[in-house]
């Protein structure tokens, strides 16, 4: 998604009825790191899997207990938006039988609003949302949907729309009026004030706004948000906006994982939006970036026209295999367990889920077909153990008395993607 690739922001805030001068801001967008030359020490069990802080940095607020699923308008369509497009994919949700494997949340993105009025309240675009926000809402309601809607902690969303920055009180209320359900929070136009100053206010403008709302922070990892974002909002974004890329993609499941810990029930590390079903990579690929997305208890916020969706596209977000792993009440973030082969491309994902099983990702990020095998020693298994094991794509049982380890031939920017199911208790203590 190519929503900010300029860094340069020059801008001026009217405040009252005086016109101050800011200094320029600069965005420096963070360089996607690549795999390094791989020299790894392999982390401890405990270092793997730390539940050490679950109920002491999320946010108990009854939301996020599992990651959020939707679907969130920016991907596709970007500003060409209006309330058509919002009922219809609401619409598409149902009839797909989506919304019935969890994508509750339509979310509509930024270009929403131009303007306030004189009352200082955001104003829907009037022509592409003639019926308000409000009457969008209730339809959105009235399918057993949540609508979500977009803002800014700036003076400007990052189209220079109205941002929410000194406005969170009257904002917040707005939304609570109209029956949002999610606000997604972005990082533009910051004036420079530090995220951990900036996000706060709106946080204590929907606590006493009079509804529950989720709040998700979007301040693209500048500041580390996983170490104090937990306390604010549902979700905080840990990296750079992806694009429908496999670059993208694959540099930014590495920047997801370094935070594994400090997801869990309330509160979850966001890597960005779904770019299945738009074009940018292969079938493969896409299955690659779905299983992760799902493995590391990222928010399964569909990013495509689901109005117009392949076969193969409804094939990807539809598995409920899948998603049920992303949904695990357990919550445990899985993460990159082990990795072989030319710059570690050969790699093992995997994360602990409820009833002592396991899922396990072996994704190929060479650019030819190899064998990858999972050894009990990186999962963390006790050695001996006999798991059975079900392939998640296949849907069907491919090995009954799996020990000490299990590998498949993977393709070409593939992966496979397994649960194990131990015949005996298996698990070291998880921190």
């Amino acid at each position: 998604m190519a929503k900010r690739k300029i860094t340069l922001f020059l801008y001026t805030l009217i405040l009252s009825l005086s016109v101050v001068s800011l200094a320029v801001a600069v965005r420096l967008t963070p360089v996607l790191q690549t795999q390094e030359k791989l020299s790894i020490k392999r982390p401890t069990f405990n270092q793997i899997f730390d539940t050490s802080k679950y109920g002491i940095l999320q946010l108990n607020n009854g939301l996020a207990q599992t990651p959020q699923m939707g679907w969130n308008s920016w991907n596709f369509f970007a500003c060409n938006i209006d309330e058509t497009v919002i009922k219809e994919t609401a619409d598409a949700l149902i009839s797909t039988g989506l919304a019935d494997l969890g994508y509750v949340y339509v979310n509509i993105d930024d270009c929403w609003c131009p303007t306030r009025n004189f009352e200082g309240q955001l104003v829907p675009d009037p022509i592409a949302f003639p019926s308000g926000i409000k009457a969008l809402a209730d339809y959105i309601h009235g399918k057993g949907l949540k609508l979500g809607i977009y803002s800014d902690a700036g003076a400007f969303t990052c189209q220079v729309r109205p941002g929410s920055l000194y406005h969170e009180s009257d904002d917040a209320k707005l939304f609570a009026s109209w029956g949002v359900d999610y606000l997604k929070y972005d990082n533009c136009y910051n004036l420079g004030i530090p995220p951990k100053e900036r996000y706060p206010p709106m946080r204590e403008a929907l606590n006493v706004s009079g509804r529950t709302i989720f709040y998700s922070i979007c301040e693209w990892g500048v500041d580390d948000p996983a170490l104090w974002a937990g306390k604010l909002g549902n979700s905080w974004r840990t990296t750079d906006d992806i694009n429908d890329s496999w670059a993208s993609m694959t540099a930014i499941a590495d920047l997801n994982d370094k935070w594994a810990a400090y997801a869990g029930p309330g509160g979850w590390n966001d890597p960005d939006m779904l770019e299945v079903g738009n074009g940018g990579m292969t079938y493969q690929e896409y299955r690659s970036h779905f299983s992760i997305w799902a493995l590391m208890k990222a928010p399964l916020l569909i990013g495509c026209d689901v109005r117009n969706m392949t076969a193969e596209t409804f094939e990807i977000v539809s598995n409920e295999e899948v998603i049920a792993v992303n949904q695990d009440p357990l919550g445990v973030q899985g993460r990159k367990v082990n990795v072989s082969g030319p710059d570690g491309c050969y790699q093992v994902w995997a994360g602990p889920l409820s009833g002592d099983r396991w899922a396990v990702v072996l994704w190929n990020r060479c650019s030819k077909a190899n064998t990858i095998t999972a050894t009990w020693e990186a999962l963390g298994l006790k050695s001996g153990v006999s798991v059975s094991v079900r392939d998640l794509w296949q849907h069907k049982e491919v090995a009954v008395d799996a020990v000490s380890s299990f590998g498949a031939q993977v393709d070409a920017h593939d992966c496979r993607m397994y649960m194990f199911t131990p015949h005996t208790t298996s698990l070291r203590n998880i921190a």
